[in-house]
């Protein structure tokens, strides 16, 4: 019912007519998910009668107590919820995060990104950050921190059905909404669905963003616990008007209205678009669409094994080989649009002559990718330790807004050991892929850790070596619809990553080091052309993490990364990034959990990158340096049971006393895109527990 209440809450809030859609959609999940918990609940409760079986996080049977037991019987609706989960190839188990001191871990923008100004907007990573991935990329990662993917996918295991609902606004009708549901049907079998929408529209001309996330996962176990299966089904919209940037950045400061949507930009009529919104379309600007389908199956040869306890019998299977397949299917679609070009900006701002009313640029995908595996359990007890070898073939179609099409496909071997060991001191992962032939013959990856908990006390080491030479992504190809010049085969990049990990959660204290090794690195350095690099060059990135108590209820939290590169480099990044929270924090009143106070975020000048709305790319430039104020917010964080709430006043750093304490004094995140002034948000996130 709470669920019905929310949506006529946010309706009031005056949302867009895509958001009524989804609370629509929302109140009907609900009340599916009542009436399926209803189900599970009495078939729950005539399994229960007949079976004492119950199983803890690591699988293992649980005896339940008895009516006749001398401890009290427990009522299970008055017990807390057990939940846990992993991340999809992991098997590792993690917790739900219950914490409120870092905003960030809920925002979809972490603080080391910078936006082009709105939300939604492309983003990109103020530290190094290469792709380490061998094989097929098309090229376009703008909107990645924005989206749902496999990696990120989380498979669930709960005693009682769980949801979690959330809800952003901010200042100029900026909302994000988050929806999450799992639950168990049965012990062996688990299913949860995911909801993201993203709405802004900005306070510039042409800089709406709309993003729409959708996945849903299931997972199911034989009860003699041979057969095991994995499905995934995610979609990703990501649509978001572009502007170009500022025509004249300098009249920003003399707006006559105090309105910075009087400024003229260069890209989008604006007779075609207002402030409103309402408004999702985009008229002039990207929109990518993705959709992907995985699923994983995999049936296990090993040892029955059985616990007799009190004349009942616990069954148990320990697997010793494993042979896995996995089916994946996915499309993609890349499209930038211009419905109303005007000439004479794209040949002024950005040295592109086009004749044509509108603009079109369109790479669209299929795939598809089997996958076999054989997988050895040297240790029956401990399925964290495993060695895995197998092969991949892959068939991509592509077809471009020219008509064109081509056909491709990849064949490559795989091989992985990890190792976790029973007392945990000890973590061992190494895993490698080699293309041996199609279109990224020659490509290949390596990666091995070693981590070691040296003690509670002096917390744990990792140690650690990447290795990938990889084909540069497909925009660069001759073959993609997206004009950037010259179009030629690259040499393979090659990119060495040599890193170092130090985690003291005792102390607070988190210390890393990364050290790059790069040739052959593929770059734009224009709107609509590129470069490669051979000159080899390294970046080396140090970070440091601590937290200071300095009093019962007073904490700093400190953070610094500090990054150098070799000289003339075609890499845009600062060589300091700190972040820096100080703030009031305890449990009072039994239930109420705070956090409140002032972070500040700080980059030191440096040559900032250009961004070309045309091909999605962050290119190089070596003109201008940027100079900005740090960025300060205030936050006032609570939890009170399950209900948090997050209330910000960001960008506080934007004041400007000359103007009778106007905030206008506008940090820039690229040569043309000012950041926000005063900004205000606020965010509730509610748990239910079934």
């Amino acid at each position: 019912m709470f669920s019905i209440y929310f949506a006529a809450y946010l309706f009031l809030m005056g949302l867009s007519q895509g958001t009524y859609r989804l609370l629509g959609i929302i109140v009907l999940l609900s009340g599916l998910r009542f009436s399926l918990n209803a189900q599970f609940n009495q078939n729950s409760q005539e399994k229960q009668a007949t079976s004492g079986i119950s199983y803890d996080t690591q699988g293992r049977p649980i005896r339940k107590q008895s009516r006749t037991d001398s401890l009290q019987h427990r009522d299970r609706f008055a017990d807390s919820i057990t939940i846990f989960y992993r991340y999809f190839d992991s098997t590792r188990t993690r917790s739900i995060d219950s914490s409120i001191n870092d905003f960030t871990t809920r925002f979809p923008v972490p603080y080391t990104y910078e936006t082009l100004g709105n939300l939604g907007t492309a983003a990109r990573s103020l530290l190094f950050n290469p792709i380490m991935n061998a094989g097929w990329d098309a090229g376009f990662h703008q909107f990645d921190i924005y989206k749902f993917s496999i990696e990120n996918t989380k498979f669930f295991q709960t005693t009682r059905p769980y949801t979690e609902l959330s809800y952003l606004l901010g200042s100029k009708s900026e909302q994000t909404i988050d929806f999450v549901h799992t639950q168990n049907k049965k012990n062996n079998f688990n299913f949860s669905v995911e909801y993201r929408f993203i709405n802004a529209p900005g306070i510039f001309r042409t800089q709406n963003a709309s993003h729409n996330n959708f996945r849903f996962t299931t997972h199911f176990q034989s009860l003699n616990k041979r057969y095991e299966a994995f499905l995934i089904f995610l979609s990703n919209k990501h649509a978001s008007s572009e502007n170009g940037g500022l025509v004249d950045k300098f009249k920003i400061d003399s707006l006559a209205l105090n309105n910075p949507y009087e400024l003229d930009t260069r890209l989008g009529n604006p007779a075609l678009f207002t402030p409103n919104p309402f408004n999702t379309t985009v008229n002039t600007g990207n929109i990518y669409k993705e959709n992907n389908f995985l699923y994983r199956h995999q049936y296990d040869l090993g040892t029955k094994d059985s616990i007799v306890t009190d004349s009942i019998t616990y069954k148990l299977f320990y697997p010793r080989f494993r042979i896995q397949h996995t089916l994946q299917f996915g499309s993609n679609e890349y499209r930038f649009l211009d419905n109303n070009v005007i000439d004479s900006n794209y040949t002024k701002y950005f040295n592109y002559t086009t004749t044509k009313d509108t603009l079109l640029f369109l790479d669209k995908w299929t795939k598809v990718s089997n996958e076999l595996s054989l997988i050895s359990f040297p240790d029956k007890k401990n399925q964290s330790q495993y060695a895995k070898v197998g092969a991949i073939l892959q068939n991509r179609h592509l077809r471009t807004n020219d008509s064109l099409s081509y056909n491709y496909y990849d064949l490559s071997l795989i091989g992985e050991y990890r190792n976790r060991t029973r007392n945990k001191l000890w973590d061992v992962i190494a895993n490698g892929q080699l293309y041996i032939n199609g279109t990224n013959a020659g490509d290949y990856q390596a990666y091995l850790s070693l981590k070691r908990q040296l003690s509670k006390r002096a917390g744990s080491l990792q140690l650690g070596f990447q290795n990938v030479n990889r084909t540069p992504s497909f925009i660069f190809h001759t073959e993609s619809a997206f004009p950037i010049q010259p179009h030629s085969n690259f040499a393979k990049e090659n990119i060495s990553h040599i890193f170092a990990n130090y985690d003291n959660q005792q102390s607070g204290i988190i210390l890393s080091g990364n050290y790059y090794i790069v040739s052959n690195f593929a770059y734009s350095d224009s709107f609509f052309k590129s470069k490669q690099e051979a000159t080899l060059f390294n970046v080396l990135h140090i970070y440091g993490e601590k937290v200071f108590h300095i009093s019962k209820h007073w904490n700093y939290y400190f953070e610094l990364h500090l990054q150098q590169t070799t000289a003339n480099t075609p890499v845009n990044i600062p060589q300091l990034i700190t972040r820096n929270r100080i703030a009031f924090e305890g449990n009072f009143f039994t239930n109420l959990f705070l956090s409140t106070g002032l972070e500040a975020r700080y980059s030191s000048n440096y040559k900032t990158s250009d961004y070309s709305p045309f091909t999605g790319q962050f290119f190089y430039q070596d003109n201008l340096t940027l100079s900005n104020r740090p960025d300060i917010n205030f936050f006032f964080h609570f939890r009170i049971k399950s209900f948090k709430s997050f209330i910000r006043v960001e960008n506080l750093n934007t004041i400007n006393p000359s103007q009778g304490f106007s905030f206008n004094h506008y940090n820039y995140k690229l040569a043309n895109y000012p950041n926000t002034g005063l900004w205000m948000r606020l965010g509730i996130w509610w748990n239910f527990i079934n």
